[in-house]
């Protein structure tokens, strides 16, 4: 990790690329412009780009410096922190966008694959190798994106999820009646009891429908952590809810409160309307399209913006959908 990527208190300390190219050849242009995407840079300016402080940034820049003056352009790269204009939050969330958007196009490629495994298995059985060759791709190309995502972009949970859904598709189709028999039930709720569940930090939606949902009718004395968005380990009597390799978190095209809602709380058509509002707001892929989704979004983005404290934003978002509960079952009833 980066040696700037440090908690929401301490300012941020960035690497800057000041570059001006030779108008040609056009493809050495084409060439810098890779190559700083391949780095995971963005522009802040025009020919001035930004990564975050640390000695392999410092590294990566350096060479594509060298490369730069070597076609006979000129370049330079400098330490600074930002006092006046842009924000270090607002420079973050430019590396957020990025990788967002390159999250999204991997999770098209990957419903792709996913809605052909969608289908009765013996009609693309014969075809899987094919299918384990694309999702080996996907995965590579997750990997590659996770390696320039220095902040944690949200993004990367629903690709998870669907890769991970992709896999276990191939794995049931791949296995013999006797494996299958033998594939191990979900965990009993009563074992999930007097735990602590842990997230990640700057909970939004998806997060805080879930801490709501285990609250409720999983584990009324649930306790949260929020953790940095990589490298944490579980202490013991802690389970891991929506971020990376959780105890339950994306599977397939399925958000965290509908892996939840599927795996540990009785059929309740209250919850289920709830879930597609969630799964419409999170994923973004319009699947349920609930009409209701946009005004949650609108409501939860408030309370996201009115505080940065997460166990604040589990009590208001909490408060929302216990209402909207309310308001879908007395509507069913």
């Amino acid at each position: 990790m980066n040696d700037a990527l440090q908690t929401s208190d301490v300012r941020y300390a960035w690497l800057l690329l000041a570059h001006q190219l030779p108008p040609k050849p056009a493809y050495f242009r084409v060439k810098v412009w890779r190559r700083l995407q391949g780095l995971g840079a963005v522009a802040i300016k025009n020919s001035l780009y930004a990564l975050p402080a640390g000695e392999q940034s410092q590294e990566d820049f350096q060479w594509l410096l060298r490369e730069i003056v070597e076609g006979g352009g000129e370049a330079a790269v400098f330490e600074a922190r930002f006092v006046d204009g842009l924000t270090d939050q607002e420079v973050r969330a430019l590396f957020d966008e990025a990788r967002d958007a390159d999250y999204e196009a991997l999770a098209t490629d990957a419903r792709e694959v996913a809605e052909a495994l969608s289908a009765d298995p013996e009609t693309w059985r014969g075809r899987s190798g094919e299918f384990r060759t694309q999702a080996t791709r996907l995965r590579r190309r997750l990997a590659e994106i996770v390696a320039i995502d220095f902040f944690g972009a949200g993004g990367r949970e629903p690709v998870e999820g669907l890769l991970a859904g992709i896999e276990a598709r191939l794995d049931q189709a791949e296995r013999s009646p006797e494996q299958e028999e033998a594939v191990m039930e979900a965990k009993d709720v009563g074992e999930l009891k007097g735990r602590t569940w842990v997230t990640r930090r700057g909970v939004q939606v998806d997060r805080i429908a879930s801490a709501w949902l285990i609250r409720r009718f999983i584990d009324p004395e649930a306790r949260f952590k929020f953790v940095p968005d990589k490298g944490y380990v579980p202490e013991q009597r802690e389970l891991r809810f929506d971020m990376f390799e959780a105890e339950f978190t994306h599977e397939g095209d399925h958000c965290t409160f509908e892996v939840l809602l599927a795996k540990l709380v009785r059929p309740d058509r209250a919850l289920q309307a709830i879930a597609e509002i969630v799964h419409d707001i999170d994923l973004k892929d319009g699947k349920f399209q609930r009409e209701e989704a946009a005004g949650i979004r609108t409501l939860l983005s408030g309370i996201a913006a009115a505080t940065d404290d997460d166990e604040r934003r589990l009590e208001r978002g909490g408060g929302v959908f216990e209402d909207l509960y309310e308001f879908f079952r007395k509507k069913r009833d």
